[in-house]
């Protein structure tokens, strides 16, 4: 999950569909970006991990409200590097991934070029059943 309004429509989904579901939802920090000014700032700092820690915060909140609207529960990861590649590393550890069609971007050519190609590299890669929501 990113900070999309895509993501959040996929953990709704996901707490529809399989209301019985654990759900984990993670954060993948540090991926490729325009100027790669967050990859750059995690490289920087001290601890890698607690900065990364950081930057999923407001992702995990935003999760969190929207599993206390349905009355649910969430686990959280964190990754860190390219997002596709953590999705599909992870992938064996569970049933289904969920995400949505495209994220957080700031044009539409990023989109297509940049943050759609999550969706659609796990969708080709993962070993598992892939749920990409609109």
């Amino acid at each position: 999950m990113d900070d999309s309004e895509m993501a959040e429509k996929a953990l709704r989904y996901a707490f529809d569909e399989f209301p019985e579901a654990e759900i984990t939802v993670l954060n993948v920090v540090g991926g490729p970006s325009w100027m790669m000014g967050e990859a750059t700032g995690l490289a920087l700092a001290d601890d890698i991990e607690e900065a990364a820690a950081e930057r999923a915060e407001a992702v995990f909140e935003c999760a969190h409200e929207i599993a206390t609207e349905r009355n649910r529960k969430i686990s959280t990861l964190v990754g860190i590097g390219h997002p596709a590649r953590n999705i599909i590393d992870r992938s064996e550890d569970y049933d289904t991934i969920i995400l949505g069609a495209h994220g957080a971007d700031r044009s539409r050519v990023s989109r297509r070029f940049l943050v759609g190609n999550v969706a659609e590299t796990v969708s080709k890669r993962a070993p598992i059943p892939v749920i990409i929501v609109r």
